[in-house]
């Protein structure tokens, strides 16, 4: 069993198995901070198949995450492997979260202007802050590391200006904090590389790109930034061969945090790195971040090793809200998301995606509610406590965002021997009630729930909203983010299943369904004051 790559929020938990031919056995999990007597239940682990797909493979193995953690706190994970057949087991493992960056106690400040950065910069030592002077300073190659509890911090003061490209490869403890940065940020083969309270303004220059690693780095933590690209919300800028260009922010390798961040104007928002160029990517948390009119991507979480956690973002206007393109067996995250006039589809579950896990998600979308027309098997997907709105359908630089009536589901490539979805409600503003389940060609919510896994579906329509929230008829408009929490007496109150570790302290009789508990306050999406 192996613990790897801690977050500040979240631990990863992976025990690989053998046998068990009947696939009935189950780990469940407990955690408490180290020294504190409560036991916490957290979710149990996902069950993994072994697998291959594009040119990757993995073993058999219980798979999972422990959620909502405190960072830099040691905790006590106990994992009960039950199997009705024999070789039941306890474990008992510790693993220590990280904490936030920060600059080490009492660095010395070494003032810079643009005249003196060259030759500060070359004598840079760990621990080191260098306090960045009002200016423009010229695009930089940075060569020099810190080490654990001694990073090297670049910090910006008013009037800190840097024309990009900046490229950082292969350092490590190397802070950027508060700076505004014309250009992009590169951090190939970097380790724990920290970027904070900065302004990054992409240009057409390096393709677009904002803050990117193309290669393998680690326990990147990239927090409260204002990200803007050069890609215009427009119908000929949708989709991946659009008139669109440019990555938010990329990353490959695990033990990524990016937290609390707006994105605007890419390509792709937030996005893992694809194909061969997929490396280690696990353990990786995308967080509470705004993100606002992409063109493809919201988040783009495609080759995802395992335990990429999608948690918290609000998604306005993009073309895709969400992408697991695919899953590597899973499994892959989307907690507690807020999608708004998302006009292809809200999940992107192709190219054989596996394992893919949604859970307190709510979707206001143009067409189909929950469409995902793969082409492949989607298999091994897990739904509860989704709340899924669509209407009318069209069509947009050539791709369709559902029927002419909007169908509330409609997943024709579903693998429904190992799909395991309910308690999610559906609606649409057509006034209908249509679902494709795999094969299967539905009408009205009676036979969603004889026919298939949602035996606890709810039906729903914008009335659920607390606010008044409009159908976003016309996809190509700069909407605003509506206020998606829902209203006391609704549909969705009290209709979800308490899931450990996600949904604890809930009001009412149970959890209700959605991004939002009824009465809850609204996160803090983008970045923190």
């Amino acid at each position: 069993m192996t613990l790897p790559f801690p977050t500040l929020h979240h631990l990863t938990v992976e025990w690989a198995f053998s046998g068990d031919p009947n696939a009935n056995g189950v780990v469940s999990v407990r955690y408490r901070p180290v020294g504190t007597g409560t036991w916490l239940q957290a979710l149990p682990l996902r069950r993994i198949p072994a697998g291959d797909n594009e040119g990757f493979s993995w073993g058999a193995r219980h798979s999972g995450s422990v959620f909502g953690l405190q960072p830099g706190t040691r905790y006590e994970l106990e994992l009960t492997l039950t199997d009705p057949d024999g070789g039941s087991t306890t474990r008992t493992e510790t693993a220590t979260t990280r904490a936030v960056p920060a600059p080490m106690a009492s660095a010395p400040v070494k003032a810079v202007t643009p005249a003196t950065f060259a030759t500060v910069a070359s004598g840079a030592q760990p621990g080191d802050i260098l306090e960045l002077g009002a200016g423009t300073y010229s695009a930089f190659d940075w060569s020099r590391s810190g080490t654990e509890g001694k990073p090297i911090v670049l910090r910006g003061t008013t009037g800190t200006i840097v024309t990009g490209p900046i490229n950082l490869f292969n350092q490590s403890y190397v802070h950027f904090d508060r700076l505004t940065i014309n250009g992009r940020v590169r951090f190939n083969g970097s380790k724990h590389f920290v970027l904070t309270r900065s302004t990054v303004n992409a240009t057409t220059a390096n393709g677009g790109d904002a803050v990117v690693t193309f290669l393998r780095a680690e326990n990147a933590y990239i927090a409260d930034n204002v990200v803007t690209g050069v890609t215009q919300w427009a119908e000929a800028s949708l989709g991946v061969n659009g008139n669109n260009q440019g990555e938010g922010i990329c990353v490959t390798g695990p033990g990524h945090v990016i937290l609390n961040n707006r994105v605007t104007g890419f390509r792709d928002g937030i996005s893992l790195m694809e194909d061969d160029a997929a490396v280690d990517q696990y353990s990786i948390d995308i967080l509470n971040n705004d993100l606002i009119g992409n063109a493809d991507d919201g988040v783009e979480a495609d080759f995802c090793f395992h335990n990429c956690r999608i948690v918290g973002n609000r998604l306005t206007n993009n073309f895709i809200a969400l992408s697991s393109q695919p899953s590597l067996g899973g499994p892959t995250y989307f907690v507690r998301n807020a999608a708004y006039n998302t006009v292809h589809i809200a999940f992107k579950l192709y190219r054989g995606s596996s394992g893919d896990v949604l859970l307190h998600n709510t979707v206001v979308k143009h067409g189909d509610g929950l469409g995902i027309t793969a082409g492949k098997p989607v298999a091994n997907l897990y739904s509860r406590n989704n709340l899924f709105i669509g209407g009318p359908g069209g069509s947009f630089n050539g791709y369709n965002s559902g029927n002419a009536n909007g169908r509330v589901l409609h997943i024709p490539d579903l693998v429904t021997a190992s799909a395991n979805l309910d308690h999610d409600g559906f609606g649409t503003t057509s006034g209908n009630f249509t679902a494709t389940w795999g094969g299967s060609a539905l009408t009205g919510l009676s036979a969603l729930r004889a026919s298939t896994t949602e035996k606890n579906a709810v039906q729903v329509d914008l009335g659920v909203f607390a606010a008044s929230v409009a159908y976003p008829a016309a996809p190509m408009t700069l909407y605003a983010a509506p206020d998606l929490r829902p209203r006391t007496g609704s549909a969705v109150e009290n209709a979800g299943a308490p899931l450990a570790n996600i949904n604890d302290g809930f009001s009412g009789a149970a959890p209700d369904l959605g991004a939002y508990e009824v009465g809850a306050p609204l996160p803090v999406y983008g970045p923190r004051s």
